[in-house]
């Protein structure tokens, strides 16, 4: 960042004309005049981040203290570097600056020119030694340091003199191509080398009120609640108020998903980028369809959004400011891109083609997002509890106002529940918060009571002074592992300004053009964290002394048939068939080993039911079963079984083997 910072008797500025896309809305283009003010005029280069801005900041505010100035002017001025920042990370860091300045001690009369427009402007100077000075701040100079590379030439010398007056014009700021020079990063702190939004630098700073809400609405300080009965919600209120984040071992899962062939780390792609076997896929395949059944039975209609949206795009830059999340880019013919991070701007952007009355909301869209992608700090990548590129169900209501969108929440939150419980995750299984400003609460506190009785337990409360995200209230449930870490599943927010940020309208009862208020649903989070929850709840099973295992409808092997010789093989393909043709994933252990053997690693595949056939099923045609979930074994019928399988895994998707149906011909996966 380079700072020309001028002590000035005055200077007038006139806006004339609009620059780029990033230029902020002005009400009208009047003449504004500053007395007795320090102007800074600031150029916001490739790289610069947050820390910068601090810093920057701290000695603007150390050398008024010397001249004896309470007025500060930001000017942004692109004229002091050719390697500048992107539009909206300059922006975006110019308000945190005007933001740190105006609150650091309350003591600063802070205010800030317009950002992308063309200026005319005529300042006077004051003649004292102190009134003219520059700034280069390299984030590569700063404790902690970052892995920003700053380039640029040296600072040049004032523009304006001692008690001099001048007239000119300026334009800012101007776009760099996008493309990086040789050896320069994107600074981020920890190990990443991505572009942080600034929300995500905001939000490490956002102060909350942590209470704990009952469910007949008592609102309790943390500090007096009584957690007894309730060590998972106590965890999670420890691990949401202290943002830790690392993990120092691998959780039990992590061990799991590869001893059961689903999933294992790629190490020849990025951190956080998992490789899922037949298995796995076919896991991930049945809870996507799961998912999507229910969100179109409730009314959501399904779409398809790009994966990637150009980072300059004026409601991109207004988003993902707002959003705190690490994003992948991507240079490509000139554009800067972005992997989007949800689905939220693709569907937006489609809404905003929409010609909608009040009589089609709240109208539902849907995409099942293969895949989101976060820039994740590696520190906490483990396993399938958090990814960079990952899974999510993402379902947003547009309602016409607030009182359709509270009565919308409600049924998606019996939504959420229910999606949860099919896929084997229960009330008890995960505990909820739920974000909220202080206004909102007082506005609204039925519909936020209303949600903690249909929880039914007390839930962890973030109450905010003011407004800081694009949401009012935020509600999510939370598995609450045996690492003591959280992981939110479900979700849903009352959001109150993308409706005008994408200009999305309906016409109301009045004829009246309106923005509508905007729900933002996961019924069930990622799919890989559904996974991760699945194979942790198992884990605790185990080390209680249960037998783990996967819901019936998510087994990859639902029956394992064992032939006690090989000339009963054709006996094991015919109980097979019958099964397969009714749905039912049914494969044959036809390998040269010992039946306690074979039995053995069915049990470790955590197969539901084991069959071992021979002589006597030949002759009378019923099974010995034996079953995972009681531990015994009892005789049926081919037909038994079938009633069996079918009525428990009723109304949930089904779908074939994903690998050879005979173990034979199954390759071996070292793991």
């Amino acid at each position: 960042m380079r700072i020309l910072q001028l002590h000035c008797d005055s200077i007038e500025y006139t806006p004339t004309k609009k620059e780029n896309k990033m230029a902020e809305d002005l009400e009208e283009k009047s003449t504004l005049r500053l007395e007795e003010v320090v102007v800074a005029f600031v150029a916001v280069e490739a790289g610069d981040n947050s820390s910068v801005a601090d810093e920057a900041v701290r000695q603007i505010r150390a050398s008024m203290l010397n001249v004896g100035c309470t007025r500060l002017l930001l000017y942004p001025y692109a004229h002091l570097s050719s390697d500048l920042a992107r539009p909206s990370a300059a922006l975006g860091l110019l308000e945190e600056m005007e933001d740190h300045a105006r609150a650091a001690d309350g003591t600063l009369e802070v205010s800030r020119a317009p950002f992308g427009w063309t200026k005319s402007y005529h300042v006077k100077v004051k003649g004292h030694p102190l009134a003219e000075s520059s700034k280069v701040i390299r984030s590569d100079s700063l404790k902690p340091p970052h892995v920003t590379s700053v380039r640029g030439p040296p600072a040049g010398s004032a523009a304006a003199t001692s008690t001099s007056t001048a007239t000119t014009t300026t334009t800012e700021p101007r776009a760099r191509s996008g493309k990086k020079g040789e050896g320069e990063e994107d600074g981020n702190g920890d190990d990443d080398d991505e572009d942080k939004s600034h929300a995500l630098e905001r939000e490490s700073r956002l102060k909350s009120h942590w209470r704990i809400l009952t469910p007949d609405g008592n609102l309790v300080e943390i500090d007096e609640f009584d957690f007894a009965g309730h060590k998972k919600l106590e965890t999670l209120a420890k691990y949401e108020s202290e943002k830790q984040r690392h993990v120092d071992e691998p959780p039990p899962h992590v061990a799991l998903m590869k001893r059961l062939a689903i999933a294992d780390y790629e190490h020849a792609s990025d951190h956080g980028n998992m490789r899922f076997f037949p298995n796995g896929r076919l896991i991930k395949s049945l809870i996507e369809s799961h998912v999507t059944n229910r969100v179109k039975e409730y009314g959501g209609f399904e779409v398809e959004t790009p994966i990637m949206y150009d980072s300059e795009h004026p409601s991109m830059v207004s988003y993902f400011n707002r959003f705190p999340a690490r994003q992948y880019t991507i240079d490509s013919e000139g554009k800067r891109l972005f992997l989007r991070f949800a689905a939220c701007f693709g569907q937006f952007l489609m809404a905003n083609q929409f010609q909608m009355s009040h009589h089609n909301l709240p109208y539902r869209l849907y995409e099942m997002t293969r895949y989101s992608f976060r820039r994740e700090q590696t520190g906490e990548l483990v396993g399938l509890r958090r990814l960079r590129a990952f899974t999510m169900p993402d379902c947003h209501a547009f309602c016409k106002d607030m009182d359709q969108a509270i009565d919308e929440i409600a049924v998606r939150f019996k939504l959420s529940q229910r999606v949860l419980s099919e896929m084997g995750i229960a009330g008890d299984d995960y505990e909820m918060a739920i974000r909220f400003t202080e206004d909102f609460y007082n506005d609204h506190r039925g519909v936020i009571n209303r949600l903690a009785a249909a929880h039914g337990k007390p839930m962890l409360v973030e109450m905010w002074k003011e407004r800081f995200f694009y949401f009012v209230l935020k509600w999510e449930f939370n598995y609450v592992d045996s690492m003591g870490k959280a992981s939110a599943l479900s979700t849903d927010q009352i959001d109150v300004e993308n409706g005008s940020r994408y200009d999305i309208t309906f016409v109301d009862e009045d004829n009246e053009r309106l923005h509508p208020i905007i729900l933002h649903n996961s019924p069930s989070g990622a799919v890989e964290r559904i996974i991760y929850t699945l194979l942790e709840k198992a884990a605790a099973d185990s080390k209680e002394g249960r037998r783990p295992m996967l819901p019936l409808w998510l087994s990859p092997t639902q029956v394992r048939i064992i032939p006690v010789k090989e000339e009963f093989v054709g006996l094991a393909e015919s109980f097979a068939s019958g099964l397969t043709t009714r749905g039912i994933r049914a494969d044959i252990d036809d390998r040269n080993q010992s039946i306690g053997k074979r039995i053995r690693e069915a049990e470790k595949e955590w197969a539901p039911y084991i069959l071992v056939v021979g002589e006597q099923e030949s002759k009378s045609g019923r099974l010995s079963v034996r079953s995972r979930e009681t531990g015994r074994i009892k005789e049926m019928t081919s037909d038994d079984l079938l009633e069996e399988i079918k009525s428990k895994t009723e109304g949930m998707p089904a779908a074939g083997l994903n690998m050879p149906a005979h173990l034979s011909q199954r390759p071996q996966l070292m793991v």
